[in-house]
This record gives structure tokens, sequence and C-alpha cells, in this order.
């Protein structure tokens, strides 16, 4: 039997990845070259670490983090604000038969694994991965 090109659910298929990569490399680029007119957006270095996009290829999320993390959410708000003049110099760079529209979402990735890693380390939680080390005991 030939074996399935269908991706596990909530997985995102290798063409989702693939324009997801494309599409965050020309966010990226745009944003670097610095020519947008928002003055909350004047001077500001963002990163784009991932863009991730439908299944359908029509919506691309970007998530994006401010160098330093300043002004964080005035700065997703000028991208938003913004993203019809992105997605115009985007369509200049890339041919696709339908360009997605753009959201920017603020990247919390490193925040919550700071969060959890705090978590793991409290007290009350070494106090019962300590108690399972012990084993439970035997009431026979």
């Amino acid at each position: 039997m030939a074996s399935s090109n269908r991706t596990p659910a909530g997985m995102p298929s290798q063409r989702q990845l693939r324009v997801g990569e494309l599409v965050r490399k020309e966010v990226s680029d745009i944003l670097t070259r610095g020519t947008m007119a928002d003055p909350d957006l004047d001077g500001t270095i963002i990163s784009v670490p991932e863009v991730r996009m439908t299944p359908d290829l029509r919506l691309a999320s970007c998530l994006v983090m401010p160098l330093g993390g300043r002004d964080a959410d005035k700065v997703v708000e000028a991208l938003n604000r913004a993203a019809k003049t992105i997605r115009r110099d985007l369509a200049r760079r890339m041919t696709m038969k339908y360009l997605p529209d753009l959201r920017f979402v603020l990247d919390t990735r490193f925040d919550d694994d700071d969060r959890i890693t705090n978590l793991l380390n409290s007290r009350e939680v070494r106090r019962d991965l300590d108690a399972e080390d012990a084993g439970p005991e035997d009431d026979r």
C-alpha cells in the first residue's frame, strides 16, 4: 500500500511550512529596510521568528518581537495598521495565486518558557516531584 501524504491533525503540512518560511523571509526583509512611515515603528528593530500559515494559505500569522521587548504592544498595533502596506510590498516580491492576509502577533514563546521553568523550579512542584521519587507505599 502507498503511504498517505496527510499530516497528523494539528500539524502544518510541508507546503504550509515552506510558504510560511518564504513569507517570513520577505516580511523580515521589508521590516529591515525601515520604509514604514508609522512613528511607532520608526527606529525599532523587529524580528520575525516564525510565520504560521492557515491550511488554505489565505492568512499568515506573523509572530514578531521588537528588540528588547520595548513597547511590544504598540509595535504589534502599528504593524497591524501597516499590514496592507506590507502586503503590497510582499506582492511585489512574491508570486502566488493568492497572497495571504497578514496578521501580526506578539511572540511570547520565550516568556512562556521562562514562566514554565520558574513553575517547575518552584517549592510546591519540587515537593510533589520529591514525593513521587520516593515511590508509593505498599498497602499490603
